[in-house]
């Protein structure tokens, strides 16, 4: 490996995850999601988190294994029902839930990544989404202010990196994960396999080193 190589293991690339932590995760179900990183997150015994993802993983699968063992204190995303334990534990008062329209979640990390201060939408105006938020009418329709999102950590999954961390990904499997690498203060990539520099076809490249702060092969 190069001496600039970001690679190193998933301990490591963890570590600076803290109780308390806000985590972006990227994933739509279980497509495209980091699961190597999130059995290293379990392992690591944080907590109190809140998660920035579509949906919390499957039942005791992905984020559904944190959410059973009681790690996941507040969860932001738009698909949480193909989870059932998401459903319950909200109902016992034991996880916070914020609801975002799927298409306004994406730009929502998008104007994070971008240094949006934030952005008007007509999805889920006139509806319980849009209490307590600031509306505008343009042009006789009202719209919903949206704000930001951004996270202290971003765990998410490419196909291929190089050892500087540039990042290909494969088919739907990208989702979320290109604008979650722009939106966080410290990025972990999971790949499954790591070339030389140089050796990524440059066209294909759809985040850039400079987002990149780990690289994990699972």
């Amino acid at each position: 490996m190069a001496d600039s190589s970001k690679v190193m293991s998933a301990k490591d690339a963890l570590a600076r995850v803290k109780d308390g932590a806000t985590i972006m995760v990227g994933g739509f179900g279980l497509v495209g999601a980091p699961l190597h990183l999130i059995a290293e997150l379990e392992r690591s015994g944080v907590g109190n988190l809140t998660i920035i993802s579509n949906n919390l993983g499957e039942p005791g699968q992905g984020l559904g294994r944190l959410l059973r063992l009681g790690r996941v204190r507040k969860a932001i995303g738009s698909f949480f029902t193909s989870n059932p334990d998401v459903v319950e534990a909200h109902a016992r008062g034991e996880l916070e839930v914020q609801l975002i329209p799927q298409g306004t979640l994406a730009e929502a990390i998008r104007a994070g990544g971008a240094g949006i201060g934030g952005f008007y939408t007509r999805t889920g105006a006139g509806t319980l989404l849009a209490e307590g938020k600031e509306t505008r009418v343009f042009d006789g329709v009202e719209y919903v202010l949206e704000r930001p999102l951004r996270a202290d950590v971003a765990l998410i999954k490419a196909h291929r990196a190089d050892e500087l961390g540039n990042l290909v990904y494969y088919k739907t499997a990208r989702n979320f994960n290109p604008a979650m690498a722009t939106a966080a203060d410290w990025v972990v990539a999971q790949v499954d396999e790591v070339v030389p520099i140089g050796a990524l076809d440059p066209e294909t490249i759809a985040t850039p080193h400079l987002f990149v702060d780990a690289v994990v092969v699972a």
